[in-house]
Order: structure tokens, then sequence, then C-alpha cells
């Protein structure tokens, strides 16, 4: 026995979709999930329309839609539970002033300064995975420090006086 699908679709579209609005709790949704699943059934209609009850067909497709849904959404909200924005205290004003210091190096001596002092690097390691030879990194090590020393000294006087 054939189905004409136009009838089966008015006939129950609402009833399918209102079951998965209760379970979805989005109407929205639920319409999105009964549509495709009627699109489906559409495609395949030449198999479905001699099935005895194509409706079941309809259901159990748009069910194991929704099923889905529930699971992207789950997986979404792992997703973001893992990269949520994580909120950190602003930096000290000590970290800055590293910060902006380490900026006015050259870049060569500046990763030097970085993989040794923040990264605890060899002078050695340094200068093999810079392609430079220790004597190198060893000067560019001073004359950052020499640099950073002037630019991160201590408050004089007058300034620890007024603090």
């Amino acid at each position: 026995m054939g189905h004409d699908f136009d009838e089966l679709y008015a006939a129950h579209f609402t009833s399918v979709t209102t079951q998965l609005y209760a379970y979805l709790g989005d109407r929205q949704e639920a319409q999105d999930v009964t549509q495709e699943a009627f699109c489906r059934a559409l495609v395949r209609w030449k198999d479905i329309c001699a099935y005895d009850d194509p409706v079941a067909w309809v259901r159990r497709v748009a069910w194991n839609l929704a099923t889905s849904h529930f699971r992207r959404l789950k997986v979404a909200a792992a997703f973001r539970r893992r990269h949520r924005e994580e909120h950190v205290d602003a930096p000290s004003a000590d970290r800055v002033a590293l910060f902006a210091a380490l900026r006015t190096l050259p870049p060569q001596p500046r990763q030097a300064v970085v993989l040794h002092y923040l990264a605890d690097q060899s002078v050695a390691d340094i200068a093999q995975s810079m392609r430079v030879s220790t004597g190198t990194v060893k000067s560019w090590l001073h004359r950052a420090r020499t640099a950073l020393a002037g630019q991160l000294s201590a408050p004089n006087a007058e300034e620890v006086r007024n603090a």
C-alpha cells in the first residue's frame, strides 16, 4: 500500500514536532529536526511509501537527529569548559617594567636573556639552539644585564621617601 508524502507530512508534522519539543525543550530546534527527518523521507520516498507505517520511520529519524543534537551540545559544552577564558590578576608593576625593558633589547640578546633566565637554559644550550658561540651568548647576556639594570634599578632615595 502506497502512502502520499504530502498527506503524511500534513497529518504528522505537528505531532512529531510536539514530541521533540517536549524532549529538546526548544521549539525551533524541534521543528528543524522534524523538517530534516521529513526531507530525508522525501529523498527515499519510493522505498518508505511502501512501509506499513512510514511515519514510524520519520519519527525514528527525527529522534535520532534529536539525540545527535544533544550529543553535539554536550561536546560543545565540554569544549567550552576546557577552553573557558581564565581570569587572572593583572601583571604586577615589576612584571610590566621587566617586559617593557626586555622589549628595548635587540632580538637576539633578548632571546638569550629569556632562554637563560626564564627558561633556565645553559649558555651552551642557548649557543647551540641559536647557532652562535658561547662567547657570543655570554657577551649578549652581559650587555643585556647592564642595559636592564639601568632601566630596572631600585628607586632612588627621593622616590622611596615619597612612597
